[in-house]
This record gives C-alpha cells, structure tokens and sequence, in this order.
C-alpha cells in the first residue's frame, strides 16, 4: 500500500492541504499570540481585554516607606529564656497581630498595630513605641 505522500506524488501540489495549511503554523494564522492586531484581532479583545498598554502606576521609590515586620506568633520563637526584646536594634521596625502569644512579652519598636498590642497587653506584656527618626515633622517658627 502507498504512502500518502507517495499518492500524491507528481499528482498534487498541496498534497490534500489546501495552499497554506501545509506550510509551517498556516492553518492557525500563526504561533502563539502571533496576529493579535491583525487577524486575530476580535479574540484579543473579546477574550484578553487590557493585554495591551501600562496598568497602573509605581511610586517612586524614594517615596516609598517600606517596613521590616514581624508577627507576635514569631516572636516567641527569637526571645527563648527571655521576656524582653528590642526589636529596633534587630532591624525590625513595625510588629504585625498574626498568631498567639502564650506567656508575658516586653517588646520595643518603632511601629506596631493595634491588633499587635491588644494581644501582647492582653498576655500581661507591654510594647513600647521607640522614636524612630521620623522626617515627617516639621517645627512651625
């Protein structure tokens, strides 16, 4: 029995494919996302709206205040025998509420939440919010 090929051979020129089908991705208008603003135009906009163009924007970094944290569940964790930390002088600038604290804790920081200190102070302990330089006071003369 002959192969396809063989059949068509000297009879046909696209061998049973059509002109394009045959070539390469032809038949599919191309690979991947190729054609999204030509031929494949209406799928881009029916089923990938905003795939094209910026979203949304980005603060400059210098703008930024980005914060080293910990949540009270970790914090039982770094203290072992101890009851006291200063979380500023590890480089920890603002305490987080996620967990349990299980025993009084006596902690030091710059910033914490209000989540975070009603469940230290509830466990017998104290936080105490350090100054930390902050630039964004200014004297009025």
């Amino acid at each position: 029995m002959p192969s396809r090929t063989n059949r068509f051979r000297g009879r046909s020129r696209y061998h049973g494919r059509g002109k394009k089908a045959g070539r390469g991705a032809g038949k599919r208008g191309g690979r991947g996302n190729a054609g999204l603003n030509k031929h494949k135009l209406l799928t881009r906009l029916k089923y990938m709206p905003g795939h094209w163009g910026m979203h949304g924007f980005n603060r400059d970094p210098s703008l930024r205040t980005v914060h080293n944290s910990i949540n009270v569940s970790e914090i039982d964790q770094m203290l072992g025998d101890e009851d006291t930390i200063d979380l500023t002088s590890k480089g920890i600038d603002k305490l987080l509420g996620s967990g349990r604290v299980h025993r009084a804790i006596h902690i030091t920081v710059e910033h914490a939440s209000s989540r975070a200190i009603e469940k230290i102070e509830s466990a017998g302990g104290s936080v105490t919010i350090s100054e930390g330089d902050d630039w964004g006071e200014w004297e009025e003369e």
